[in-house]
């Protein structure tokens, strides 16, 4: 558990981002995860590289409700105190933490407020006998510098812990999950480490995180963008969604448009995408531009738009409900989905309702 997030056991996968505001600025930094947690963000994991930090971080605690891992490294005292402040998991490697005895401290702290700890292993920062012993970063590196991390907490009675094994290679990474898949049962936080910019980092982890969740490893993801944080968790929920592993939100289905078009669908749906962009109801919504595919894609969604002239047709729940001007498509399609997603709350609602009586 981190926080009331469970992580594993059969769970559905966690999304999770990362602050990149300075820590110390509490504002900026409730701020930002307050934008994540609207953007559906299970989990924050904010850095803390200071005591200033973790004094900022019990202040940041105060202030926000979703669970909150720290990304603590080297100093055992900071980890410390941020258990003491309230964090939900503590991302540490015990082996970089020095002496047994701030180890056993950490461990300690750990398990009597029930805190997980990561174990976060980099195909950057490899320890440097593994650098000397490998040569380069590799799979079997990534893995024995985590097996090494969980000794440690092996010897201490320590269980309650989860493991990343990241590289910006897809391949190493890849091959590094499912190396140590085989030989843990803890869960697994998946990630394409620096990946890049938002369009080249957002092919790079669908493609890595895709084929790991497709095998059924991975209980938690996180999706590392040189982007605004809040992109990390649109994107990490739009790969769930596309592997039908959780849903949320609108999952547009839509033509990439040509000559038999009769209205603009890459405007529409720029426009959709934008205006619904704070719909968390989970729904299929076709926008297509023509009678060739339009009609069948239209009536597998809740919701589909057919182009045609001089009206589009739309249909809804598979049946032909009603035709659209092109001057009004987009508020029409707007209004139309904000009011089927209101019925279905009021059905839900009822539903709960009929439940409790």
């Amino acid at each position: 558990m981190v926080g009331n997030v469970p992580v594993g056991g059969g769970a559905p996968i966690a999304v999770q981002s990362m602050t990149n505001t300075d820590t110390c600025d509490v504002e900026a930094t409730v701020g930002q995860i307050q934008a994540l947690q609207a953007a559906g963000a299970d989990i924050v994991r904010v850095s803390v590289p200071s005591m200033d930090a973790a004094e900022a971080f019990g202040r940041i605690r105060e202030r926000v409700s979703v669970p909150l891992v720290s990304d603590i490294h080297f100093d055992y005292k900071i980890a410390l105190r941020v258990a003491e402040l309230g964090v939900d998991c503590l991302r540490i490697n015990p082996g970089n933490i020095g002496r047994d005895d701030r180890v056993s401290a950490v461990i300690s702290a750990a398990r009597d407020r029930d805190i997980p700890i990561r174990i976060g292993v980099n195909a950057g920062s490899l320890e440097k006998s593994l650098q000397r012993k490998y040569g380069e970063p590799t799979p079997e590196a990534l893995v024995e510098s985590a097996m090494r991390h969980i000794d440690i907490l092996d010897r201490h009675d320590f269980q309650d812990f989860k493991v990343s094994l990241k590289a910006s290679d897809v391949f190493m990474t890849v091959a590094a999950y499912r190396q140590i898949a085989s030989q843990i049962e803890q869960p697994l936080h998946l990630g394409i480490t620096e990946a890049g910019g938002f369009r080249s980092g957002t092919v790079k982890s669908s493609v890595g995180l895709g084929m790991l969740l497709m095998e059924g490893i991975g209980d938690t993801i996180r999706v590392s963008l040189a982007a605004d944080p809040v992109q990390e968790i649109k994107v990490g929920f739009d790969i769930l969604k596309s592997l039908r592993l959780r849903s949320r939100g609108i999952n547009f289905i839509a033509c990439p448009s040509c000559s038999r078009q009769n209205f603009d669908v890459i405007q529409t749906m720029n426009d959709l995408e934008a205006r619904l962009d704070d719909v968390n109801t989970s729904m299929d919504v076709a926008i297509i531009g023509c009678i060739v595919n339009g009609p069948g894609e239209a009536k597998e969604a809740d919701l589909g738009l057919t182009g045609g002239s001089p009206k589009n047709l739309l249909y809804m729940d598979g049946k032909p409900n009603q035709k659209l001007d092109n001057a009004s498509l987009t508020d029409d399609l707007e209004r139309l989905i904000r009011e089927e997603i209101e019925k279905r709350k009021k059905q839900e609602e009822a539903v709960i309702a009929r439940s409790a009586d």
